[in-house]
């Protein structure tokens, strides 16, 4: 008998001897068909209109197979994006090798933190992965790197993925409601940052450049007008 003292690690963790801990995963058809949907939604505006859907299902049939019912079930709503399926760890060993292959990718919460640290570091590190927190109504951008404060003040940090972040945050607000000038604002700030990193002068040394924050923040701004 599991007695509420064994918790010793949040709600999803128990241990009910020093030998054995056991942990679960929760998947809601309603949080999979939220971010399904969401995610079908952005590869809908993507060139390539392709998504895939990254879980285990044979392992994990019960979790991770509501969670591909349930992208299978949102893909029959957009017949005009290309859809496939990949097995967690495959496609992260694919990932490495080609992952021009990819181009939107949904999966549950811990895999989907693996996979964007593994995409981070195929393209220079986490100063080039911003982040969208997304709900129903509300959404909230955050580059995923945090706060970096052993480099505060030392205007050395690469502001790519808090630019990036506002970039989604914008194209977000214009798809959620349809307003054309933020979808503009959201493709000139994209082309400004690419700009940017095609011409190669102004990039902070995370990416092999010699600019400062501000500096590669100014030349950033200068693009998009």
């Amino acid at each position: 008998m599991l007695y509420s003292e064994t918790v010793v690690a949040g709600s999803a963790e128990l241990r009910p001897n020093d030998d054995i801990t056991i942990a679960t995963r929760v998947i809601t058809r309603k949080g999979s068909n939220r971010v399904a949907r969401e995610a079908f939604e952005f590869a809908r505006t993507r060139p390539r209109k392709k998504l895939t859907a990254a879980h285990k299902e044979p392992v994990y049939r019960l979790a991770c197979g509501m969670f591909a019912e349930e992208c299978r079930k949102v893909a029959k709503e957009f017949p005009d994006v290309t859809f496939e399926e990949a097995m967690i760890d495959t496609i992260s060993m694919k990932l490495v090798m080609n992952l021009q292959q990819y181009d939107v990718v949904v999966t549950t919460n811990q895999f989907g933190d693996i996979l964007t640290d593994i995409g981070a570091g195929l393209v220079g590190g986490l100063g080039l992965a911003p982040g969208l927190c997304i709900g129903e109504k509300q959404a909230m951008a955050q580059a995923t790197h945090g706060s970096a404060p052993d480099i505060a003040g030392r205007n050395i940090a690469n502001p790519y993925a808090m630019i990036m972040s506002g970039q989604m945050l914008m194209a977000w607000l214009g798809r959620k409601h349809n307003e054309t000038k933020a979808v503009e604002a959201a493709s000139l700030m994209l082309k400004a940052v690419d700009k940017v990193i095609a011409d190669g002068k102004h990039l902070t040394g995370d990416v092999g450049g010699k600019a400062s924050t501000v500096e590669m923040g100014d030349a950033i701004t200068a693009a998009v007008g």
